[in-house]
């Protein structure tokens, strides 16, 4: 393991070959690299003609070649179970994606005019996940900016900054949280495939995401309905506007499309969706263990996809955790070490840099800092009542109000600062690593605080900046040495790995 950084060609993070890691694991690595090309090219297969004109077409298309790169990069260092671990999460990933791409353009009317399959999709904002959705079966649903920006910016940092370029062009400030500023050139660009019946517009997780919106509405031209979900998620007072809300959302779904909401199908899906859950649970209480089974960036970048664009319909996923959970469980009653060496026991909180998401791994493998919790993993466990119609709308408004990026930045001071300080304890951490996006204003007034109650607990808290998804402020390089010199400079450490404290990956995908 040691020496990884020489892997890198310079300035690209591109591999000179592949890592060696035995007979067995490299393999096995192999084989799974295989599986993500045969995923890839079976989507082209099933609709050749479409999937190619979308290539020419859409910029952001070509960023899903670099799909067996963004594979590669999340496994470095990995061997025995947590590399089969890892590898099972990302192919299920990469199938699941390019089923979406592939209905987005089967149902994209600027490939394909007229075609039946647009008039039964369902828009929505990316945010929202897909339980809901589950009660129209006959429908399909689509994340309009998910393609586009928000999964392409994780394989490719370079995706990103045109779309923001076209958007400030257009008088929106440069200092906006780039995730609804790219979302907004996307729509300014007409980049987003032309499909639907109707959108699902909401207010999660903030402002930007109401921004955008009102360039999606003047870009896409269909019926849009706006999904308000409660600011002060936690008191029992807005527990009946939220139940409300999803009455209204379905109402409007049922008006658009003449589908009926079938609560048969919902319960099903939720009851999937329940054993998920447990799956999930059961990942983090190993975790909270002496013997953590679960690190680097497989464990949240799996949880926010599953939850958010499965909604418990997928049954491949369940199958996935049924498969990784058996093998977590097998390597955790050996007592097997999670990696070669483990430094720090680190939780990992606020928004990561999507234009990073291996920057665990990387932590995990230069300075043996293995992130056992991270906050993106931390969203609603909620299970759902599935024979009570009402109790089942309770737990889906709780669901909501709780999702990705919002759980921890809305409802007031406990839900970041003082989650946090349980997380660490629960996980029995050392080290907490804080992203500080500077576009977002959200958690600024935080952070004298933060750094005080670090300081009365012990706790090493090590501020990262970074810009969600713009690299042109701050790179990875960037966000690699502000660890590097809290780790020199305050706890006078040296790396595990030499070769990877300072390398140039601005050119790498």
């Amino acid at each position: 393991m040691a020496d990884m950084g020489k892997l890198y060609k310079d300035r690209t993070a591109i591999l000179k070959h592949r890592e060696w890691r035995g007979f067995k694991d490299t393999m096995y690595d192999y084989y799974r690299w295989l599986i993500t090309w045969k995923d890839m090219i079976k989507m082209v297969l099933k609709a050749p003609v479409s999937t190619v004109k979308g290539l020419w077409k859409y910029r952001w298309m070509a960023s899903y070649l670099s799909a067996p790169s963004f594979v590669d990069r999340h496994v470095m260092g990995l061997r025995g179970p947590q590399l089969r671990i890892a590898h099972l999460h990302y192919n299920m990933i990469v199938k699941h994606c390019t089923g979406l791409i592939h209905t987005s353009f089967v149902a994209d009317e600027k490939i394909n005019p007229n075609n039946k399959l647009s008039k039964k999709i369902i828009l929505t904002d990316e945010i929202i996940p897909n339980e809901v959705f589950q009660g129209f079966p006959n429908l399909k649903v689509v994340p309009l900016q998910t393609i586009p920006i928000f999964l392409s910016s994780m394989v490719d940092q370079q995706i990103t900054p045109p779309y923001l370029e076209v958007t400030e062009s257009f008088g929106v400030p440069a200092d906006v949280c780039p995730l609804p500023s790219a979302e907004a050139g996307v729509a300014i660009e007409d980049d987003y495939p032309k499909m639907g019946c109707c959108m699902i517009a909401t207010n999660m997780p903030c402002d930007g995401s109401v921004m955008n919106s009102t360039f999606l509405d003047r870009r896409l031209q269909l019926p849009v309905h706006c999904f308000n979900v409660p600011l002060r998620y936690n008191g029992e007072d807005v527990q009946e506007y939220a139940v409300e809300e999803i009455k209204s959302l379905i109402e409007f779904i049922e008006k658009q499309t003449g589908e009926k909401f079938d609560w048969d199908a919902f319960f099903a899906a939720m009851k999937n969706f329940n054993k998920q859950t447990e799956y999930e649970i059961q990942k983090w209480d190993v975790n909270k263990t002496p013997y953590p089974q679960l690190t680097g960036a497989a464990f949240w970048l799996y949880r926010i996809y599953y939850f958010n664009l499965s909604g418990g319909v997928d049954k491949r996923f369940l199958k996935v955790d049924e498969k990784v959970n058996k093998i977590m469980m097998k390597a955790y009653e050996k007592k097997t070490p999670v990696s070669k060496e483990m430094r720090h026991r680190t939780v990992v909180w606020s928004c990561p840099a999507n234009y990073y998401t291996s920057f665990a791994n990387w932590l995990e493998n230069c300075w043996g800092m293995n992130v056992v919790m991270d906050m993106e993993t931390m969203i609603s466990y909620q299970k759902f009542n599935t024979e009570d119609k009402e109790e089942a709308l309770k737990d889906l408004a709780k669901t909501y109000q709780r999702s990705i990026m919002r759980k921890h930045t809305k409802g007031g001071y406990r839900n970041v600062v003082d989650e946090l300080w349980r997380i660490v304890e629960e996980y029995n951490a050392d080290t907490v690593i804080m992203y500080d996006q500077i576009s977002c204003k959200g958690m600024d007034g935080l952070t004298g605080i933060f750094d005080d109650q670090a300081r009365e607990r012990n706790i090493n808290f090590i501020w990262v900046k970074q810009d969600l998804m713009d690299p042109r402020t701050i790179s990875r390089r960037d966000m690699r040495e502000q660890v590097n010199k809290y780790m020199q400079t305050v706890l006078q450490e040296e790396p595990l790995d030499a070769s990877l404290l300072d390398f140039d990956d601005d050119l790498a995908w």
